[in-house]
């Protein structure tokens, strides 16, 4: 394989982790968390129809694009629930190296407390992975499969949440400087608490707008791969200072180069859809 190869793989390996698992909550940690009941009587930050895209870029070179979406709510396993979706892909150029279509979808239900069901497809070159993690609450457990293949079961955290849902759920939080964000996520195989810190209000420009934002950063120290292998790795990730926390920016610095998530479009989400 190629330097250029290498680096492309790379390339896709890092962002599409930074978007797939938009907060990487991949951290060990003690097992203290937010109140469950925090968002019931606040207003949304995101509503049915909100959908995110994101240009991909390695430095200065394009290559890709991803988007986060809430679709209409939908009853899973008797459970009302919000359904979220993120898309990666790919464009042109990278295909010729490392060809990326990638699609999650995550449903938790709609107090936003734990997840109900997860979903992930993946074709990454010649790799490809059909996903379902099932959480079943009366048993606290989750079963994970790829491709219909059961794992055993594992034990859950109340409260727990996909990668996925995750990042919204902190979209309800209020940030505040060197605020600590906690709480339980699973992938379908282990069962963690995931840690990101809030270090203050910047604000920034992304394409010919100026942003009011608040940047936070996952902790990283347990994080494998080129994280792993990079002495000063870092993720950043840009929330919009207001009610909607929406990430303006996502970056990450790691030995291969800097790798950024820039937003380019926005739809609202409409507040009368706010219902089954």
């Amino acid at each position: 394989m190629t330097k250029l190869q290498k680096s492309s793989l790379l390339w896709v390996y890092i962002i599409m982790a930074i978007m797939i698992f938009t907060a990487v909550f991949q951290i060990y940690t003690k097992p203290v968390y937010a109140d469950l009941n925090q968002n019931t009587d606040k207003i949304k930050p995101f509503y049915p129809g909100e959908k995110l895209t994101y240009e991909l870029r390695w430095g200065m070179i394009p290559a890709g694009r991803a988007t986060l979406e809430v679709l209409p709510f939908k009853i899973v396993n008797n459970i009302p629930a919000y359904h979220f979706v993120v898309t990666a892909e790919s464009n042109d150029f990278v295909d010729i190296f490392y060809k990326v279509r990638d699609r999650i979808d995550a449903y938790a239900d709609i107090d936003m407390t734990r997840s109900v069901l997860y979903q992930k497809k993946q074709h990454e070159g010649k790799s490809k992975r059909d996903i379902l993690v099932n959480f079943d609450w009366e048993n606290n457990t989750a079963i994970y499969s790829n491709f219909g293949k059961q794992l055993e079961p594992i034990s859950l955290m109340s409260g727990t949440f996909d990668p996925l849902s995750a990042f919204y759920f902190t979209r309800f939080s209020e940030f505040e400087d060197n605020m600590l964000i906690q709480r339980p996520i699973t992938d379908g195989k282990k069962n963690v608490i995931g840690k990101v810190k809030v270090i203050g209000k910047e604000t920034i420009k992304s394409g010919d707008k100026e942003y009011e934002t608040f940047l936070i950063e996952p902790e990283l120290e347990h994080v494998k791969g080129v994280f792993e292998k990079s002495k000063n790795a870092k993720i950043q990730i840009w929330i919009s200072a207001d009610n909607r926390r929406i990430p303006i920016r996502i970056k990450s610095e790691v030995v291969v180069g800097s790798f950024v998530g820039e937003l380019v479009s926005v739809t609202e989400g409409d507040p009368l859809k706010n219902k089954l």
